[in-house]
């Protein structure tokens, strides 16, 4: 593969940044030429790739692209999942460069360069690995398991049709297990595979006071105001040690043994590099865990957005009629994203104060997820990285969310693998996100070994 991919280099990246150049935001209505353009783009490549079948498979929503390459029906199968939408690119005015005009630049993080891009990372650049991967075990013969790919378009926004779809076509998705490179490493010398990730629950908060903006020189100090109230509200959401307030909250939190806390603490970690990179002074979080603790096996609730009045140019000295926030909660096993909702409506009604009146509505949600470190699927992957990098891999947990993983497991009975390239430096979801150019080779090159490591443990 080694020789297949630096014959290959230029027109990979080639490739990839007509990828990047599709404004495929999922999120925003105006953008859906372009969703429906990257669908059809990443569908003509896998099929150019050598896949027996590649179709575009509409939804309710944004299309799911759906391939397969079926050697021999009595090899394991691999389901690869991952995202061809975006978030938004905004606000466009912080990025160093066009966020839909890719472009390589070098710094202490990349030195062999980083491309930067909206979805560089996430998750084009590692959805776009799978299409090379499999490119290359096909070119060179050595594809040691059957292969379905499925990538939807809706990822940043819930996966609403998602679970629809994989609900109707249980046969076709039928397989051993889903490898998803949306995930991240320690850093490009310290390999690792994440054995798994946080549930969210997202909400949308709306404070109404009078029924329309009121002059503040005139009804200042005798109507309250939805923004000073809605600010005071979210300030009472956590107590001083970081305890999230929301009544019945922690109540299914699985807490971590001695033991497991301290395997996790045990991957390589600088909190002052961390802080460095931040630009901050301190870290904050719930007293008695460590920043990665906070990180990563703690349940969270951060406020997202929040707006209210005037904010335009100039002063327009209004008290504002109604003000808004979004709020998402990060959640550890065994909180249910459901149950976790309805204890923060509950109890976000519950402190309004009787001057305003509010509204909670619930945007979308995933549960948690763990993968066994003793089944197959991550010893492959552990084995993959120890032969691709050199090095032996440490087991994390992330942060993040991918809610559809759940989901999978309920519906299709299959574990998830998360085999991510990234690092939590390339600015995922922010300006000038981007993705190491070793980093997209490297998965390029490791992928095909989970391939076979997999193949070899399922004997």
């Amino acid at each position: 593969m080694k020789a297949f991919i630096e014959k290959n280099k230029q027109r990979f990246l080639d490739e990839l940044f007509e990828f990047l150049r599709i404004p495929s935001v999922s999120a925003d209505p105006k953008f859906v030429p372009d969703m429906i353009s990257a669908a059809n783009w990443v569908q003509q490549k896998l099929q150019e790739a050598g896949m027996d079948t590649s179709e575009i498979c509409p939804t309710e929503g944004h299309p799911i692209v759906f391939s397969q390459k079926i050697i021999d029906p009595s090899l394991p199968t691999i389901l690869v999942y991952g995202h061809y939408d975006v978030q938004p690119a905004d606000p466009y005015e912080l990025w160093d460069s066009p966020p839909f005009e890719p472009e390589i630049r070098k710094n202490a993080i990349h030195p062999d360069g980083s491309i930067f891009a909206r979805g560089a990372c996430d998750d084009k650049g590692q959805i776009y690995m799978h299409v090379k991967a499999i490119e290359g075990m096909l070119a060179n013969n050595l594809l040691t398991c059957n292969v379905k790919v499925m990538f939807e378009g809706e990822e940043e926004v819930g996966s609403e049709n998602l679970e629809t779809f994989i609900k109707a076509n249980k046969e076709k998705l039928a397989a051993d297990i889903i490898l998803i490179s949306d995930t991240s490493i320690i850093a490009n010398d310290i390999p690792s595979v994440e054995t798994g990730l946080r549930g969210l629950a997202y909400m949308e908060v709306e404070v109404t006071g009078p029924n329309r903006d009121l002059h503040s020189g005139v009804y200042g100090g005798a109507v309250a105001n939805p923004a000073n109230v809605l600010a005071k509200m979210i300030a009472s959401l956590h107590d001083e040690d970081g305890k999230i307030m929301v009544e019945g909250f922690y109540d299914k939190v699985l807490e971590l043994s001695a033991t497991e806390r301290a395997d996790l603490e045990a991957a390589p970690f600088n909190e002052s590099a961390y802080k460095k990179d931040l630009g901050i002074d301190d870290v904050k979080g719930e007293t008695g865990y460590t920043t990665r603790e906070r990180a990563a096996i703690r349940p969270t609730l951060d406020v997202n957005g929040i707006w209210s009045g005037y904010t335009g140019e100039g002063s327009k000295t209004v008290l504002p009629s109604v003000a808004y926030a979004k709020i998402s909660m990060r959640l550890v096993p065994d909180q249910d994203w459901i149950e976790i909702s309805d204890l923060f409506d509950k109890h976000f009604r519950k402190i309004a104060p009787s001057t305003v009146k509010v509204k909670v509505s619930r945007h979308h949600g995933g549960q948690p997820y763990v993968t066994p470190t003793d089944a197959v699927g991550y010893q492959a992957a552990f084995n993959a990285m120890q032969e691709g990098f050199g090095k032996t891999p440490v087991p994390t947990r992330g942060g993040g969310s991918i809610p559809i993983v759940a989901l999978f497991e309920e519906v299709l009975g299959l574990k998830s693998i998360l085999f991510g390239f990234g690092l939590d430096s390339d600015a995922l979801h922010s300006p000038n996100e981007n993705y190491g150019v070793f980093n997209f080779f490297k998965g390029i090159e490791t992928i095909p070994l989970f391939y076979k490591h997999f193949a070899e443990l399922s004997k």
